[in-house]
């Protein structure tokens, strides 16, 4: 594509004039085939950053970038392909269970998830601790599982939305990450072309969060429920507080396991509560239940009878797993996934309640230990991690512990004193906060 072209559509963005929609798809196209000057998309994006862009342009490019790639079908009751997206926050798990919960109560879900960005974990980090589990599945190979078993969770790639690839690379580089009509057409276009009839966001705010205050993540949530709503998809966002880390499990092994242990009908209440919440929204939204109560029962019921960890197990064994360690895994994570041997316990100095823990000092160490990438060709270390065994509102005594930190490299004083400034403790009894905070509907009408 011409550098004079892409001029003409920078022109009309400075000018909040609406772009020329041919050209904007030859723009889009040009960047999945990767016949655009980096330099011209460059000034794109920062005319974008800078200026914004109108919510009709940001479903127009969305859809552009949606359809410069492969896009699922789906022939066989379409209205039950469903999804969701986070945000990202500090022991987010929920992908991991939600996926076959979901497959349990007969939902279709074509998952595409992401690796680690910043601070912030990746699912597919965290499944490809699991010995043999692959994610790098073909867009075929991504319905063949979604036919035989109902869910699958892969790697994003080029066939799938291949614009973004290019577009997200020179984001990162351009500091040009955080706008919001950039990051709407990033999220949506892979999600609408996984052939979505449903869509629920987790949208996180708060200090360990990408939107740290309740305003940003509401713009955010609402730009991307009305591009989701204008390509025809059903959706909800959901505000949560990302403040104190999620569950009990922070790090890629470990958070494995606290998944199966929420399979297994057990685990922490924390990540329980958000799986039935987000999984509920979308039974709700595919009108397989009519109220919010059916929907958190048939999910608590999948969740205690097994089923919903059966179709993890399905899951594993069809993206490589063999059939003997996918067994064992569901039934003892701890013999399968690689944990560290070393660990050290971080103590309370004062005696009360729990009253925070903060989710990005410990992201922070846990990242410089390998559970996380500074670099893109950085090597996760999948047994790093964090068991918290204090939670908030708890009770604590003076010495006790209150987290441990399992490492593969001696951790700094620097360190270990970050860690210990990492919680604080209140004098008065502490009432926990629900994660949800508020939720952002569809445009009426649609």
């Amino acid at each position: 594509m011409k550098s004079e072209e892409v001029s003409i559509l920078c022109e009309a963005v400075i000018n909040s004039e609406p772009m020329n929609r041919i050209l904007l798809s030859k723009f889009i196209a040009a960047v999945a085939s990767r016949d655009v000057e980096i330099s011209a998309a460059e000034s794109w994006l920062k005319a974008v950053h800078k200026y914004g862009i109108s919510a009709q342009d940001t479903i127009t490019l969305t859809n552009e970038m949606m359809n410069s790639g492969s896009i699922l079908t789906w022939e066989e009751e379409p209205e039950l392909v469903v999804d969701k997206h986070s945000t990202g926050g500090v022991g987010d798990k929920m992908s991991l269970m939600l996926a076959p919960a979901l497959a349990a109560c007969g939902l279709k879900v074509p998952m595409l998830a992401g690796r680690g960005l910043g601070h912030t974990g990746g699912t597919i980090d965290k499944l490809e601790s699991i010995p043999g589990f692959n994610c790098n599945l073909t867009p075929q190979q991504m319905q063949d599982s979604v036919h035989k078993i109902g869910c699958c969770i892969a790697a994003q790639n080029d066939a799938i939305a291949p614009a973004d690839g290019l577009l997200y690379a020179i984001r990162d580089v351009t500091q040009t990450i955080d706008s919001i009509p950039l990051i709407t057409a990033s999220i949506i276009s892979k999600k609408a072309a996984e052939g979505l009839h449903a869509l629920v966001l987790d949208v996180k705010c708060g200090s360990a969060a990408f939107m740290k205050t309740e305003q940003d993540a509401i713009q955010l949530a609402q730009s991307m429920v009305a591009v989701a709503s204008g390509l025809g998809i059903k959706c909800q966002a959901q505000i949560t507080s990302m403040d104190n880390p999620i569950g009990s499990h922070i790090g890629n092994s470990l958070e494995v396991i606290e998944s199966i242990e929420v399979l297994q009908g057990k685990g922490h209440q924390d990540t329980r509560n958000l799986v039935i919440m987000q999984a509920s929204s979308l039974l709700l939204l595919s009108n397989i239940v009519q109220t919010t109560a059916e929907g958190d029962a048939m999910i608590s019921q999948v969740l205690d009878d097994g089923s919903a960890l059966n179709k993890f197990e399905q899951m594993c064994i069809y993206q490589g797993v063999s059939v003997e360690t996918a067994r064992m895994l569901c039934k003892n994570p701890h013999k399968v996934l690689p944990i560290s041997n070393t660990k050290i316990e971080i103590i309370s100095n004062k005696a009360g309640y729990v009253n925070s823990i903060n989710s990005l000092n410990l992201a922070d160490v846990a990242r410089s230990h390998g559970a996380g990438r500074f670099d893109i060709e950085d090597i996760i270390v999948p047994e790093v991690g964090f068991i918290i065994t204090k939670n908030i509102g708890e009770k604590i005594d003076s010495g006790q512990c209150w987290m441990e930190f399992y490492y593969t490299n001696e951790p700094t004083y620097e360190e270990i004193s970050l860690l210990n400034r990492s919680i604080t403790i209140s004098q008065q009894e502490i009432v926990p906060q629900p994660r949800l905070i508020t939720v952002v509907e569809e445009p009426r009408g649609k």
